[in-house]
């Protein structure tokens, strides 16, 4: 579920920047988001093993990584964004 509505959010704010910017900086923007989608990704797949972890600290480094790609993933998306705005404004 969160997937989709991360997928259906990116895809959405992808076509708000594509009205309002250059192609190149639309692409800039493109790229970061499916950067973002695929940290997004591994973090999913971390929370999925946690939640089959054997012991409760295995499951707790597994919980911690996952927070740190989410965190991580956040960033790319902030960082593309960024990107997107300096090539549109160059």
């Amino acid at each position: 579920m969160k997937k989709i509505t991360f997928v259906l959010a990116a895809a959405g704010l992808m076509t708000l920047a594509a009205c309002n910017s250059s192609p190149e900086a639309a692409n800039v923007e493109a790229e970061g988001d499916n950067a973002a989608a695929l940290v997004e990704n591994a973090a999913d797949s971390l929370d999925a093993l946690a939640d089959n972890a054997a012991n409760a600290s295995t499951e707790a480094t597994l919980d911690n990584a996952a927070a740190n790609l989410h965190d991580a993933a956040s960033n790319v998306a902030d960082v593309a964004s960024d990107a997107a705005d300096a090539v549109a404004n160059k």
